[in-house]
């Protein structure tokens, strides 16, 4: 659990990943008596929880939530150079080389949050396999203690 916030999302999400059967059980609560201390209202809850969503998700599908974050930068980028192109070609590039310069940014960008991804994957990879020899060793102390 990375999450400070509340465990629940977390745990569902986790599990969900990991192929865990979840069961609900319904619970009778109390009537109110008193304001939340963990959060001040409904919206409140909801961001954090959407934080909480956003880091279990780059936890266990990275690729997929940069490729998407930088492919998005990358074509603005793409876009906006091909603009410039346009006016470049009109011969009209005064004014312009803003969307030049705003296009090269947003294409390194995007390209480089492309590659964080890749690396943030390989890391993802690397602690499923972690969690895997920990369940072996944790699974083969608990059959040598028998």
């Amino acid at each position: 659990v990375v999450s400070d916030f509340t465990y629940t999302v977390e745990t569902i999400i986790s599990a969900g990943k990991k192929n865990l059967a979840i069961a609900h059980v319904p619970v009778k609560t109390n009537t109110k008596l008193r304001e939340s201390r963990l959060f001040p209202s409904i919206r409140v809850y909801l961001q954090r929880s959407l934080v909480t969503m956003l880091k279990v998700y780059s936890m266990y599908r990275p690729l997929r939530l940069f490729t998407l974050a930088g492919g998005t930068t990358f074509l603005l980028g793409f876009v906006i150079g091909c603009r410039y192109l346009f006016f470049f070609f009109m011969g009209q590039t005064e004014g312009h080389i803003q969307s030049l310069i705003l296009s090269a940014i947003l294409l390194i960008v995007g390209f480089q949050i492309i590659m964080m991804g890749i690396a943030a994957e390989l890391i993802s990879v690397n602690r499923q396999l972690l969690e895997d020899i920990q369940v072996r060793i944790k699974k083969d102390e608990l059959e040598e203690g028998k």
